[in-house]
């Protein structure tokens, strides 16, 4: 059992060398890469968690798994419904997510020629993402790509925040345990350095809280910067709308987003123009180029004066 427990770990560590080598190529493994890791950790929490028994590092630190009470192991419908929310519940999230801001960017146009004659997991759920943004207005699908990327973001914040009340308070390291309501407890006795170590994790906690109120707090200010470079062209382009359809530029200076005649030309750092308002509200949803996928942070845009 130690043997197999072993290889599987093993393979969970150097997967990402070991398929890359083979015949298939890189892009196959980008394609299947998630899937693979989804089979590998099930396969690897179904022969120590599901089956009773400790995992590697459990089995190093001498602790086991434990339920509410304290007293018995957990069981098995505990047991799976944790290796579920552990390895297939943040997969299918992700795929969702992913296909959700496609979808409402309009780029799964190109993915639907693919997903139509091929049937999987992802596939099917693009196509039933689809059927409901399908049914959402346009100022409606405008308004929920920026929600998806909060979404995505508030969930790493969580992530962060639950790690911090575990180096706190010592009672749940993963989210999946903590709904599946296992806890650790150990089979050996209390050493001597015990509370020592604690209070260093209770140093840490703190010091990861300080760091994730910093986070929120970096976010929450670009945000502002946004919304109000956001007001501030609304305004501008409301003073002066004889600048927008004025000049003598040509008539090809288009820009690539809108598809109209460009306004209050804006470049990247890479060279390529778009509309002000355009590549800001771009920015916000994808901080990089939208014709070569260069990236770079908002505050490096260019507002070209006297250019059509």
């Amino acid at each position: 059992m130690s043997i197999c427990v072993a290889l599987l770990s093993a393979l969970q560590d150097g997967l990402g060398v070991k398929v890359c080598s083979l015949p298939v190529g890189s892009k196959r493994w980008l394609d299947w890469r998630r899937e693979i890791e989804l089979l590998s950790d099930l396969a690897y929490y179904g022969l120590t968690t599901l089956s009773g028994y400790q995992t590697l590092g459990e089995e190093y630190v001498h602790m086991v798994q434990v339920d509410p009470t304290k007293h018995r192991v957990p069981s098995r419908a505990r047991r799976s419904l944790f290796v579920l929310l552990h390895s297939f519940f943040p997969y299918l999230l992700e795929k969702v997510l992913v296909s959700l801001e496609n979808e409402l960017e309009g780029g799964g146009a190109r993915q639907r020629q693919a997903a139509s004659w091929s049937w999987s997991l992802e596939a099917w759920l693009r196509r039933g993402v689809q059927r409901v943004v399908g049914l959402l207005p346009e100022p409606q699908r405008r308004a929920c790509l920026p929600a998806v990327s909060v979404l995505r973001q508030a969930l790493t914040l969580l992530q962060h925040l639950h790690v911090a009340l575990f180096y706190l308070s010592g009672s749940f390291y993963h989210l999946s345990k903590r709904a599946a309501a296992i806890r650790y407890l150990r089979v050996s006795g209390l050493q001597g350095d015990d509370s020592t170590i604690r209070s260093s994790y209770r140093l840490l906690g703190a010091l990861s809280l300080l760091q994730l109120l910093i986070t929120v707090s970096l976010q929450l200010n670009n945000y502002r910067k946004k919304q109000r470079a956001r007001q501030e062209w609304q305004l501008h382009r409301n003073l002066s709308p004889q600048h927008t359809h004025s000049g003598g530029g040509p008539q090809g200076a288009s820009c690539m987003l809108c598809l109209e005649e460009r306004r209050h030309s804006t470049s990247t750092p890479c060279g390529h123009l778009f509309c002000w308002e355009c590549i800001t509200e771009w920015c916000n949803t994808k901080a990089e180029c939208p014709l070569c996928r260069e990236k770079f942070q908002p505050h490096r845009l260019v507002y070209l004066r006297n250019c059509s």
